[in-house]
C-alpha cells in the first residue's frame, strides 16, 4: 500500500471527525465564535457590494435556490457562500488566529460552511463540527506556513479547510474529501499583494470566492471528480512554493484549536487592537479632544507596522474607501481621538474623507520597535504617545487586547457586542431569539437559524442607542 499524501491524510482527519470530541467546553467557544460572525454579518449588511451581489445573483440565474441569504432572499449553495462569507469579513471585526509566521481569520470559513450546511439539511451539531474541522484545518496549516511572509495569503488555507468542511457535510468519504481539496485549492493560489496600497474591495471579498469555489468543488468530487492529490509533495507543489515541508500531525484527532482564536472590539485588523485600546484609554483618561493635538507617535512590532503602518505594504497617507481605512493605523487612531470609537461608522467613506480625519492622520507616525517585533506575535504590544498643543505630552505602553488569549471575550461580552452591532437591523425580540438558538445550536437544526436570519432586515430600520463596547 503506498503512503497516503497529505491531502489524503487531511480527508482522512476531516472524515473521521466525531462531534463526541466536542468537548462542552469547546462547544461553549464556538457558540460564542458563531454568535460574533453572526453580529459582523448583520452588521454588513446595508454595505454596497452586497447590493450587488444580489443584482450578479439575479442576472446569472442564482436569485433563489437551496440556501438563505442573511437579511433574506435565497440561491445557489455557492453564491451564498459567497454572499454570507463576504458579510462576515465585511465591517473587519471577526476572529482571529495568530502564529510566528502570520494570521489567518477561522471565521473565513463560516459563510461557506453555512451554505453547505444548509443544503445538505444538516443539524446544528454536524454544522458545529464542519466548523470545527475548518478551523483544526487551516489554523494547524497556518501554525508551520508563514504564508504572507512568503508572498500569498491566507486564503490558501482557507481552501483547504472550507472544501474539507463542506466535503463532510455532502457525507463524502476519506478519498473524496481529498478530492474535493485538491480541486478547490489548486486554482486557488492566493497573492498577499491584496493587502497593498491601495487596498481594494477585492481584499474582504477573496475569502468569499474562496468559499465559493469550495463548496462547489466538494459538489463536484462527491461526483466523482477528481483532484491533484500530490496537491502538496508533489512536483510543484505547495511544499515547493512555500520552499518548507507541510507537515502537521494530521492522526491527532483534537478539535481544539478555537481556543487560541482571539476576538475584536474596533473595527481594524487584529494588530490594531491594542493600539485602539492604548489611544482610547489616554483619551478619556486625559480628556483629549482632536484639536488638542499636535502629534501622535505609534511604536509598535514590524509586522503591524508593514501591514498597516506605511511599511512594506504602502503608505497610509490618503485613505478614502472602507478598506484602506481598516487597515490604516494612522486613520485609526485620528477616529478613535475624533470620535471616541471605531466601530462601523468609523469606516464609511464619507467619515474617511472628512476633513477633520484627513487632517488628524496626517500628524500621526507609526514606527517599528525592534523590542515589540522579537515578543510578535506571543505579545502584541505598543506604545503610543500623544503631544498636545499646550505642551503636555502623555504616553502609555500597552500588551495585549481585550479579546486576546489573555482576556478572551466571555459569551456575555459576545452577546453585548451582537446586540451593538444587529440592534439597526433587528428588534429586540428577534435579536433574543438568535442569541437563545445559538447557545444551544446543537439541539437545533441550520434551517432553524437560517429562518431567523432571514428575517433579519437588510436595511437600518431601528435606531441606533447602545454606545459600541467600550
Amino acid at each position: 500500500m503506498s503512503t497516503p499524501t497529505i491531502a489524503e491524510r487531511i480527508g482522512r482527519f476531516a472524515y473521521d471527525a466525531q462531534a463526541s470530541r466536542l468537548t462542552p467546553r469547546t462547544r461553549e467557544v464556538f457558540k460564542r465564535n458563531i454568535l460574533d460572525s453572526l453580529g459582523c454579518a448583520i452588521a454588513a449588511l446595508p454595505g454596497k457590494p452586497f447590493k450587488a451581489l444580489r443584482e450578479q445573483f439575479s442576472e446569472y440565474g442564482g436569485g433563489s435556490g437551496s440556501c438563505s441569504l442573511i437579511g433574506g432572499g435565497s440561491t445557489s449553495p455557492d453564491q451564498a457562500a459567497l454572499y454570507n462569507s463576504g458579510l462576515v469579513r465585511y465591517v473587519d471585526l471577526l476572529d482571529s488566529y495568530m502564529s510566528p509566521g502570520g494570521l489567518c481569520h477561522p471565521s473565513d470559513n463560516f459563510g461557506a460552511i453555512l451554505a453547505a450546511a444548509q443544503h445538505a439539511q444538516a443539524s446544528g451539531e454536524d454544522f458545529m463540527l464542519a466548523l470545527a474541522v475548518a478551523y483544526e484545518i487551516g489554523c494547524r496549516i497556518t501554525a508551520i506556513v508563514p504564508v504572507m511572509a512568503k508572498g500569498f495569503n491566507h486564503a490558501i488555507q482557507l481552501a483547504i479547510s472550507s472544501a474539507a468542511a463542506a466535503a463532510k457535510l455532502f457525507g463524502l468519504n476519506e478519498e473524496q474529501i481529498a478530492h474535493a481539496i485538491t480541486i478547490a485549492t489548486v486554482d486557488n493560489i492566493s497573492l498577499s499583494c491584496v493587502h497593498s496600497e491601495p487596498v481594494s474591495q477585492w481584499k474582504g471579498f477573496s475569502p468569499g470566492i474562496t468559499g465559493m469555489r469550495a463548496v462547489y468543488a466538494a459538489s463536484l468530487a462527491k461526483r466523482g471528480f477528481t483532484g491533484p492529490l500530490r496537491l502538496f509533495e508533489g512536483p510543484n507543489g505547495l511544499e515547493r512554493m512555500f520552499d518548507q515541508s507541510l507537515e502537521v500531525n494530521w492522526e491527532d484527532p483534537r478539535l481544539e484549536v478555537v481556543h487560541q482564536t482571539v476576538m475584536k472590539k474596533y473595527c481594524s485588523l487584529i494588530h490594531g487592537q491594542p493600539v485602539l485600546e492604548a489611544t482610547l484609554a489616554l483619551k478619556r483618561e486625559h480628556g483629549i479632544r482632536g484639536e488638542d493635538v499636535s502629534e501622535v507617535l505609534c511604536d509598535i512590532f514590524q509586522t503591524g507596522y508593514d501591514i498597516a503602518g506605511g511599511g512594506g505594504f504602502g503608505d497610509k497617507d490618503h485613505p478614502q474607501t472602507k478598506e484602506q481605512a481598516d487597515y490604516n493605523l494612522k486613520y485609526l487612531i485620528a477616529a478613535a481621538l475624533l470620535d471616541d470609537q471605531v466601530g462601523p461608522a468609523q469606516l464609511e467613506p464619507e467619515r474617511v474623507c472628512a476633513a477633520d480625519a484627513q487632517t488628524l492622520l496626517r500628524k500621526v507616525t507609526v514606527r517599528p520597535d525592534a523590542t515589540f517585533s522579537a515578543q510578535y506575535p506571543l505579545a502584541l504590544n505598543t506604545r503610543v504617545t500623544i503631544t498636545c498643543c499646550d505642551g503636555r505630552v502623555i504616553s502609555k505602553e500597552h500588551a495585549g487586547f481585550e479579546g486576546g488569549l489573555d482576556n478572551p471575550f466571555s459569551w456575555l461580552r459576545t452577546v453585548e457586542k451582537f446586540h451593538w452591532l444587529s440592534e439597526q437591523y433587528a428588534d429586540e425580540a428577534l435579536r433574543g431569539q438568535l442569541i437563545d438558538l445559538v447557545s444551544t445550536l446543537d439541539e437545533h437544526s441550520v434551517a432553524e437559524l437560517m429562518q431567523l436570519l432571514t428575517e433579519v432586515s437588510p436595511e437600518a430600520q431601528f435606531p441606533v442607542r447602545h454606545p459600541g463596547i467600550q
